[in-house]
């Protein structure tokens, strides 16, 4: 019982570091789509300054921990060089078809989220957790 508190609490701060995140990354990609007109640069830019945002919080306080903090940013890395040209290539496709900018940004910011927390959880700090010293 007392490990599915844990697991609620850890899932609960990432939903709402990586909710914080979102809206750096939205207010982020909003002022840059008012200078530039190309969907993939504002989303780069805004991406990269959420995962560091959310990299920072995520390893301090949901999962607590100790690992070597280059090795898990390179970790970290390792799923955006697959998630974000992915990411990238798919939403130039839909805003290609039509779909708005913000909906593609959503759709893919779920997908993230999703995707990001498994990652972290069973790759970057698999084994590692509650070891940060307070």
């Amino acid at each position: 019982m007392k490990e599915n508190r844990k697991q609620f609490w850890q899932a609960l701060k990432f939903t709402l570091f990586s909710i914080s995140a979102g809206v750096i990354q939205i207010g982020s990609f909003a002022l840059l789509e008012i200078f530039i007109k190309d969907y993939w640069i504002p989303y780069l830019i805004s991406l990269v300054l959420s995962i560091l945002w959310n990299f920072t919080l995520n390893r301090r306080y949901t999962f607590k921990s100790a690992v070597n903090v280059p090795v898990a940013m390179a970790k970290v890395v390792g799923f955006y060089l697959v998630f974000t040209p992915l990411s990238t290539y798919l939403g130039n496709l839909a805003e290609g078809a039509g779909i708005n900018d913000f909906i593609i940004l959503i759709v893919t910011m779920l997908s993230n989220f999703v995707l990001e927390f498994l990652f972290c959880k069973f790759v970057v700090y698999r084994g590692k957790e509650d070891t940060l010293s307070k």
